[in-house]
């Protein structure tokens, strides 16, 4: 669009259907079968729900996890019909009207969703497919494992719900020690044990995120017999949840924060540069100044530590990163008005230069996770193919 500053998120949806087919190959090894429900929550990691949804349906992929009922909704606005997962499930009677009138799937995570989500559907006369969360160690949603089995019980019992899966989330699968891993998975083996004893069906079975299906390999007979798909999300961004697991998947970076020089202006000794004049010149030198700041997704973390690519090499930041722009020293280097620059991700051109988004966000302080969901909605996406 005419008038924007020059700051874009590039997203290779070529390249997520690339990570989308090295999840589908570790899926394989799962021991119930190897299917894929893509997490595209927080606007696909900020990518572009709908098109990452498109891209991934494109490449094979039948099953979408959203956090939120209004996430699924977008979708199904969208003309995307393949079955989605709310993995936040709903929070009042509005909610669960809407994923009856969305056709798609709420999680059960406690007791008490189980009259709101009956009664709705009662009324509204139709059957609706639920999963069940078990909370084997995460303590954060999801029921005990000691009240699944009783409470599957009165939900299979229910003419107006159906049971189409029940899933665990591990919380340390990207730990090198996957000691915690096992305890959850031998939990779960227990809660699907009592489940089959009483003679239900738990459908569709999943455990691992990214983290997880990238260690599979290590988990081995750990993993319940009953798992029939996995539930990743990060790796179908090109990102690896953990330096370790770097080995277990060929991936690509999707999104490359770009943005052009602004302004270049001179400095002298002791010059000082941005809010607080945290930094100082050196000598004198060069300075260019960036459209972007933390406002569209660059840490306020990075002033003075950080980092981007120009001209396929490393410039550092100079002062603070401020709400709208970002500084850089370079020293006394030329640089000219326009030259692009990567704030993470990979350079334009034959041969692109990398600048990894888990470097950025560990120089960051922070998680690649986070840096991909707070690249701001004032920045545009391309999706290219």
């Amino acid at each position: 669009m005419k008038g924007e500053r020059p700051t874009l998120a590039a997203i290779d949806l070529g390249a997520l259907a690339a990570n989308f087919s090295e999840a589908r190959r570790l899926a394989k090894g799962l021991p119930a079968g190897g299917r894929v429900i893509a997490v595209v929550k927080a606007d696909a990691y900020g990518h572009g729900a709908v098109p990452v949804s498109r891209k991934l349906i494109s490449a094979g992929c039948d099953h979408l996890a959203v956090a939120t009922v209004a996430e699924a909704a977008e979708l199904r606005a969208a003309g995307i019909t393949v079955p989605i997962l709310v993995l936040g499930g709903v929070h009042d009677a509005a909610e669960a009207d809407d994923v009856i009138e969305s056709g798609v799937t709420p999680v059960v995570q406690h007791a008490g969703h189980l009259p709101l989500l009956r009664t709705r559907a009662r009324e509204r006369g139709t059957v609706l497919p639920v999963q069940l969360e078990v909370d084997t160690g995460m303590c954060r949603m999801g029921v005990s494992p000691e009240e699944a089995p009783s409470l599957l019980e009165s939900l299979v019992r229910e003419p107006a719900l159906s049971l189409e899966g029940v899933y665990t989330h591990l919380a340390c699968a990207d730990e090198p020690d996957l000691t915690p891993v096992r305890m959850q998975l031998r939990l779960f083996k227990e809660v699907l044990a009592a489940i089959t004893a009483r003679g239900i069906d738990p459908g569709i079975v999943h455990v691992a995120n990214s983290a997880g299906l990238m260690a599979l390999s290590s988990l081995g007979e750990d993993i319940p017999a009953q798992v029939s798909a996995a539930r990743p999300g990060l790796m179908l961004y090109g990102v690896c949840p953990a330096p370790h697991l770097a080995s277990a998947a060929d991936l690509t970076p999707v999104m490359s924060l770009r943005t052009r020089v602004a302004n270049v202006r001179h400095v002298r000794p002791g010059e000082p540069v941005g809010y607080g004049a945290t930094f100082r010149a050196k000598q004198r030198g060069r300075l260019a100044t960036l459209p972007i700041g933390y406002a569209d997704g660059v840490p306020w973390s990075l002033g003075n530590r950080g980092h981007v690519l120009v001209r396929g090499r490393r410039v550092p930041i100079a002062g603070r990163v401020s709400m709208d722009l970002t500084t850089l020293d370079l020293g006394e280097s030329e640089i000219a008005l326009g030259e692009p620059v990567v704030i993470f991700g990979a350079s334009e051109g034959e041969k692109p230069v990398l600048l990894p988004v888990e470097q950025v966000a560990e120089l960051a302080g922070t998680i690649p996770y986070e840096l991909l969901v707070r690249v701001g909605g004032r920045v545009p996406r391309s999706h290219d193919e």
